[in-house]
């Protein structure tokens, strides 16, 4: 019975547990219980076997038990350097299926088979789970307040604090979890997303995140309209939905090649799902108006279009995106974002040396996808197309500033001579879809501009998302700035 003068952090663990078997179909089972399952009743084993074979038989029908039972000593015995890479290790298998190499009878070669861990594709065929006050013993002993389970895998850890106690931060909460980081290193090897709430506030990271860096989640659906507070319910409802929480586990965490592991925030998520709805409907349409992301700077509009490039890649096989740009040290920049993140885009992406170049690096990409970087400049350098190619994604940067101009204009000009003559012009927008005609057009800015020559939509379509200023600023995801004026004395 919840305490009428004060709500524990118990009675806290208890809501969620509520909320997490009544409302989001997790079965519930207390530490207690729940160690019985393990192994042998090792403490040390963060795996629940049984739950794991059963669910690699389900998801694997065709691969024989010797390669499942590989496949499980594999996970309980991942090898690297730091828990950093190990975890990295994991996190790929978990995305894209675990190698287990094998030796072949019939053939008698060593061959490999990929097992899969996780049913993307149909929530309803894992196992979730909830299990508070999990003994486990590594460096020490200790018990977290909650964890989530799939297919016996420990993914998601939770600490919670009680909403009465003033001492009770979420500080204190994000420290401890960093102990038991520490303490219990095995269980952060399979671990995805770190949580600290405590009914007031509740924020998520990752295993390396700093604590700026763990971030709320304001929305169930998308919208943006009652995003101030950090209601606890629209914070576990919005990521751990079932469908949701695996959408985010293959496509929305990633690791770049320093070894930062990234979840996107809810605005990021949001702005993708639309975002990829937005595109398939242009190319259905054959109008090439993939729409416009509007999202402020600070935001992380560059991890919002890998998030972006993953995914469309994924729906449409083949496709090739092509990332426009209209300054070379902007080119630079981005291109060097998607490279520390090539592993998770399965690609690494090329940079276009000139028109002839993304020519060649179009037909070489037919049916096979590709990442190009080019300048706008470069691109628009010849007035017939490079290529017919319907399956091509051209993503456009900083889309307010270039983009206009798609139908030819007449207007006068003097000549050499002094005469009046007509010429007919057409703006860089124009010329980039002469270049590539059936191309689908996506536009990424934080200040689209609405003007009669100048406007952002008209060229790229409709809003798809917006995040502002003022929704960045509540989430801390963009610092306030203060202006002071000041009368300098002569």
């Amino acid at each position: 019975m919840v305490n009428k003068f004060k709500f524990t952090e118990a009675d806290y663990e208890q809501t969620i547990i509520d909320l997490f078997t009544n409302e989001l179909g997790y079965e519930y089972t207390a530490g207690s219980n729940w160690q019985q399952q393990r192994q042998k009743n090792n403490f040390r084993d963060v795996i629940c076997e049984e739950i794991l074979i059963e669910a690699l038989r389900r998801l694997n029908p065709e691969v024989p038990d010797n390669i499942l039972n590989e496949a499980v000593r594999k996970l309980k015995n991942i090898d690297g350097v730091d828990l950093i890479e190990r975890n990295r290790q994991f996190t790929d298998a978990l995305q894209n299926g675990l190698s287990v190499s094998y030796k072949d009878e019939a053939l008698g070669d060593m061959t490999g088979k990929l097992v899969y861990l996780i049913d993307y594709q149909h929530p309803e065929n894992n196992d979730f789970r909830i299990v508070n006050q999990l003994t486990i013993v590594d460096k020490e002993n200790k018990r977290p307040d909650l964890l989530i389970y799939i297919n016996g895998l420990p993914l998601v850890i939770m600490e919670l604090k009680s909403p009465t106690d003033e001492n009770a931060t979420l500080t204190n909460a994000y420290n401890q979890i960093k102990n038991y980081q520490d303490a219990i290193a095995s269980l952060f090897v399979y671990n995805q997303i770190c949580v600290v709430s405590n009914m007031h506030f509740s924020k998520a990271g990752t295993i390396n995140s700093n604590q700026e860096r763990y971030m709320a989640w304001k929305s169930i659906d998308g919208s943006y309209e009652n995003t101030q507070d950090d209601a606890y319910e629209v914070f576990f409802k919005g990521i751990f939905a079932k469908e949701r929480l695996l959408d985010m586990l293959q496509n929305f965490i990633c690791f770049d090649d320093r070894g930062a592991k990234i979840l996107a925030a809810y605005h990021q998520y949001f702005a993708v799902k639309k975002a990829i709805s937005s595109t398939l409907q242009a190319k259905k349409r054959q109008d090439g108006k993939g729409g416009v992301v509007w999202h402020t700077q600070g935001s992380g509009k560059s991890l919002t279009m890998v998030f972006y490039t993953h995914y469309i890649t994924q729906v449409m096989a083949g496709a090739t995106v092509i990332v426009v740009t209209d300054r070379k040290d902007l080119d630079d920049q981005l291109y060097k974002q998607f490279l520390r993140c090539h592993k998770f885009l399965r690609q690494a992406p090329k940079q276009a040396e000139s028109c002839e170049h993304l020519q060649q690096l179009l037909e070489s990409y037919r049916n096979s996808g590709g990442i190009i970087f080019t300048n706008l400049q470069k691109v628009t350098e010849r007035e017939e197309a490079l290529t017919l190619r319907s399956d091509i994604i051209v993503m456009a940067d900083e889309a307010h500033r270039s983009q206009y101009g798609l139908v030819k204009k007449i207007t006068s000009r003097r000549n050499k001579q002094g005469q009046e003559e007509a010429a007919v012009t057409l703006g860089m927008a124009g010329k980039l879809r002469a270049t590539l005609p059936k191309a689908t057009y996506i536009g990424f800015t934080g200040t689209p501009v609405a003007k009669k020559d100048h406007d952002t939509r008209a060229v790229f379509g409709e809003n798809i998302d917006c995040y502002d200023m003022t929704q960045a600023i509540e989430d801390g995801a963009t610092k306030p700035i203060f202006y002071e004026s000041r009368v300098v004395k002569l």
